[in-house]
């Protein structure tokens, strides 16, 4: 966690100094703003920050309205500080966006645990959307496909099909599974259409295409 850059945005300054003390002894880089226009202001200027720990009750912009502006432009993870506990305001700050809610008062031992929980899971989610086999490489959050580094341009269904067959490499799988997975229950066609697109996407991964093995009268195995 050393040099993760954390905006704390509260606007009692002896709140402020107490979390960053104990996030910088964590190893931590602490920027600090005391209402939610600044904070706004610091966020968009800081283009690498990697958590917010934000303030509900605040001036000129309370935390909420702060965390929508966020959301607009980032999924950086946000911790938001409430001086009560209520289920409607949790409620409304999980819709927008907010990752963890920490009860006032609190121990900064805690919170500071918390941030670095926080930050684990999403970088744990971050490198779950990305999926690297045998020189195909997927980014799932951005929706790109790269065969030896070059850029493919996959339909969606081509997408859908072929990031299947990635996590389910090895794995012999019937048309009809392939059909339910990748196209779920709303499709009610013949199950030869995994046959047209599996051509499609072989086409298009070029070499990479034979790692589609056919199994006859069964389906299809990914296979390196």
């Amino acid at each position: 966690m050393d040099n993760m850059k954390v905006l704390i945005v509260d606007d009692e300054s002896r709140m402020r100094k107490l979390v960053k003390d104990f996030l910088s002894k964590s190893g931590f880089n602490v920027l600090e703003a005391a209402d939610g226009e600044e904070a706004i202001d610091i966020f968009m200027s800081t283009k690498d920050i990697d958590l917010i720990i934000l303030d509900v009750m605040m001036p000129k912009l309370d935390g909420y309205e702060v965390a929508e502006e966020v959301r607009k432009v980032s999924k950086v993870p946000i911790i938001m500080l409430t001086a009560k506990s209520d289920e409607k305001d949790e409620l409304k700050g999980f819709e927008i966006g907010v990752d963890e809610y920490i009860t006032k008062p609190f121990s900064p031992k805690i919170l500071v645990a918390r941030v670095e929980a926080v930050l684990r899971r999403t970088k744990n989610d971050d490198e779950d959307k990305l999926i690297s086999v045998g020189g195909i490489d997927m980014d799932l959050s951005a929706h790109i496909v790269k065969v030896d580094g070059e850029t493919i341009e996959l339909s969606f269904k081509e997408f859908e099909l072929l990031n299947y067959f990635l996590v389910n490499q090895g794995v012999a799988l019937s048309r009809e599974k392939i059909l339910n997975n990748v196209w779920n229950y709303d499709y009610f066609g013949d199950a030869r259409t995994i046959d047209t697109h599996v051509k499609k996407l072989r086409s298009k991964l070029g070499t990479k295409g034979d790692y589609i093995k056919t199994i006859w009268g069964m389906g299809y195995k990914f296979e390196v």
